[in-house]
């Protein structure tokens, strides 16, 4: 008996090539999702600070409003 051998198929250049090109703009994409984590890092937003009680009551008053307008808006008797 002969052993018959699998013909190899070769791919063509230009799908080598192609395969390679897609193999790059993948890692490209990836690339740009990291440059975007690393900018994040390098310049943070900035923190928000809480609004506290005293912080509104400030500006109530700096608005011109009087301690009795703010409890009655409060819901406060005072």
């Amino acid at each position: 008996m002969m052993a018959e051998t699998a013909k190899r198929n070769y791919r063509s250049k230009e799908e080598r090539i192609a395969e390679i090109e897609q193999k790059i703009e993948t890692h490209k994409a990836n690339i740009a999702v990291l440059e975007g984590k690393k900018a994040a890092i390098l310049n943070p937003a900035p923190r928000r600070k809480r609004v506290g009680v005293g912080t509104v009551l400030k500006a109530a008053k700096e608005s011109g409003m009087t301690p009795e307008e703010i409890a009655n808006k409060l819901g406060i008797k005072l």
